[in-house]
C-alpha cells in the first residue's frame, strides 16, 4: 500500500505565514472526558480495595487474570534470566547504553546535587542538604511496544540519585485480550506477553520490585499503595491517555515528573547535510504517533524541495509508513525561513522537546537557542543517539514546556532541606529584624520568639 506524506510547505515571507504556522503547531492536550470519569472510578477503587481492584483491572484491560497480586510480581531472577536469555549483542548494548546514561547522571549529580554551607561572620550556619526520595514508582509502557530504553532513562538517574525502592510497574497484556468484561476470561496461570528487553534492562538498571500491571489502575496503586504494591514518593514515565490523566489526578498525593504530549522534533537546517538524513529524522519522531509532530526550518528553498523528495522516497519502506503519513501530513511542517536566525527565533517560540541543529558550524546557531527539551549538534547527532545511548535523559517536556520545564534528571530524584544554625551573636542582629517584621505582619508569639534570645530581653 502506497502512503502519501504531505507536511506544509510554508514560508516566513508569505503575508499568512502567522495563521497557517500557528494552525500547524495547535493541539490540543484536553482528555477525553470519559477517559477522566473512568480513571477517577478506578483509582477510588483501588484505593478502597487495593489488590482486589489491581487483579481485577488487570484481568478486565490486559486480560491478564491472577490468583493474588504474588502472581503478577517479577522478580530479580526472573531479571537476571531476561539478561541471560538475550542475544549477546542486546546484553552489550543495554550495558553501554547504561553505562553512558549512569555516567552522564553522576555528573549531573556532582554538579547539582550535593549538599553545601557556610558560615556567616557572626557565626551562623546556613546552608542545603540534598537527601533522595526514598521510594519511587516507574511506569513502563508495554501494551503495543516495549520501551527498555524508557527504563533506563527513569530507574539510572533514580538510582545514582540515592533512591533505595525502585518499584517498575510494566503491563504484559495477553495476546488478543480485549479490555472488557471481568475477570475469570483467562486461566489463573495465564501469562502476559513479557518482553524479555526490557526485564534485562531493569536486571541492569537495578530496579527493586516490579508488578506485571499497567493503566490508571497501576497509578493508583503506586500512589495509594497496596496490601502488596508499596506506595511511593513519586511517579516517573509515560503512558497512554489513561496514564497521564490518572498521573494528574494523584499530583499531590505524590510527586510526577510531567504530563507528556505527542513526540516533537525541530531540525534547524543549513542545507548541508544530506538530505535523506533530514527526512529519516522527521521519521524518528513522526512513527512513535500520529499527533507527533516533525517540522523543518531552512532558508534553503532546494534544499526543502530534496528533503521532500526523499520523504517520498523513503516512506515506502518504512514499517509505520501508515502513522508517519498521518504524522507529517497532520502536523508536519517544513518551513522556508529567511535567515537561519530567523529560524533560530522560531525555534525558540515552538520550544521544541528535540531540537537538532543540522548544519556545519551548529556551535554558531546554539547561542541563539533558549528553549528545547535537548539540543542535537551537528549533522552527525541524530535525535536516535540521544533517545537510546549517548547519555543525557530521553525524558523531555512537550508542547512548549521546554520554555519551563526541563528533562528528567538526578534532581527529581532528590527533595532539599534547608539547613539553618543561628550562633548566639547572630540571634542578637537576626532577632532585631524578625521581631520588627512579625509585628508588622500582626504575629506577636513570631515576634516574642524572636526577642526571648535577645541578650536585653525580659524573660
Amino acid at each position: 500500500m502506497n502512503f502519501v506524506a504531505a507536511p506544509a510547505r510554508l514560508s516566513t515571507a508569505e503575508a499568512d505565514f502567522e495563521a497557517k504556522f500557528q494552525a500547524r503547531l495547535h493541539w490540543s492536550g484536553e482528555t477525553d472526558a470519559a477517559i477522566e470519569q473512568r480513571v477517577a472510578e478506578i483509582l477510588a477503587d483501588v484505593r478502597q480495595r487495593g489488590d482486589a481492584a489491581v487483579l481485577d483491572y488487570t484481568a478486565r484491560f490486559d486480560g491478564l487474570s491472577a490468583p493474588n497480586m504474588a502472581a503478577l510480581e517479577l522478580t530479580q531472577t526472573d531479571f537476571k534470566a531476561a539478561f541471560d536469555a538475550i542475544p549477546l549483542a542486546q546484553r552489550e548494548a543495554l550495558q553501554s547504553a547504561a553505562a553512558r546514561v549512569r555516567k552522564y547522571h553522576e555528573a549531573q549529580k556532582k554538579a547539582s546535587g550535593e549538599s553545601w554551607s557556610y558560615r556567616d561572620e557572626d557565626g551562623t550556619l546556613l546552608g542545603q542538604k540534598v537527601t533522595p526520595l526514598d521510594r519511587v514508582g516507574i511506569y513502563v509502557p508495554g501494551g503495543k511496544a516495549a520501551y527498555p530504553s524508557s527504563l533506563l532513562m527513569n530507574a539510572i538517574p533514580a538510582h545514582v540519585a540515592g533512591v533505595q525502592e525502585i518499584i517498575m510497574v510494566v503491563p504484559t497484556p495477553v495476546r488478543g485480550s480485549v479490555a472488557t468484561g471481568g475477570s475469570g476470561e483467562q486461566a489463573a496461570s495465564s501469562k502476559g506477553e513479557r518482553n524479555e528487553l526490557v526485564l534485562a534492562a531493569a536486571y541492569v538498571a537495578g530496579v527493586t520490585r516490579a508488578f506485571t500491571i499497567g493503566g490508571a489502575q497501576a497509578v493508583a496503586a503506586l500512589a495509594y499503595g497496596t496490601q502488596t504494591v508499596p506506595k511511593v514518593d513519586k511517579i516517573t514515565g509515560p503512558g497512554n491517555a489513561y496514564v497521564a490523566s490518572a498521573k494528574k489526578h494523584v499530583f499531590g498525593q505524590v510527586g510526577i515528573d510531567m504530563i507528556a504530549g505527542p513526540s516533537e522534533i525541530l531540525v534547524l537546517a543549513d542545507g548541508t547535510t544530506p538530505a535523506d538524513w533530514v527526512a529519516m529524522d522527521l521519521f524518528s519522531q513522526a512513527e512513535h504517533d500520529e499527533l507527533a509532530q516533525s517540522i523543518l526550518l531552512c532558508p534553503d528553498a532546494a534544499y526543502l524541495d530534496a528533503v521532500q523528495r526523499e520523504i517520498e522516497r523513503l516512506l515506502p519502506q518504512m514499517p509505520r509508513a501508515e502513522i508517519i503519513a498521518k504524522s507529517l501530513t497532520g502536523r508536519g511542517a517544513l518551513i522556508q525561513t529567511r535567515s537561519m536566525e530567523e529560524a533560530c527565533a522560531i525555534s525558540n517560540r515552538i520550544a521544541p522537546e528535540h531540537l537538532e541543529v543540522s548544519s556545519r558550524e551548529p556551535h554558531q546557531w546554539e547561542p541563539l537557542l533558549k528553549h528545547a527539551g535537548a539540543i542535537f549538534l551537528g549533522a552527525y547527532t541524530s535525535e536516535s543517539l540521544g533517545d537510546y545511548c549517548a547519555g543525557p535523559n530521553h525524558v523531555l517536556p512537550t508542547s512548549g514546556t521546554a520554555r519551563f520545564s526541563s528533562p528528567l534528571g538526578v534532581y527529581d530524584f532528590q527533595k532539599r532541606s534547608s539547613l539553618i544554625e543561628v550562633s548566639e551573636a547572630g540571634a542578637q542582629s537576626l532577632g532585631q529584624i524578625a521581631s520588627v517584621l512579625a509585628h508588622g505582619e500582626g504575629l506577636q508569639a513570631h515576634a516574642r520568639a524572636a526577642e526571648m534570645r535577645l541578650k536585653d530581653s525580659k524573660k
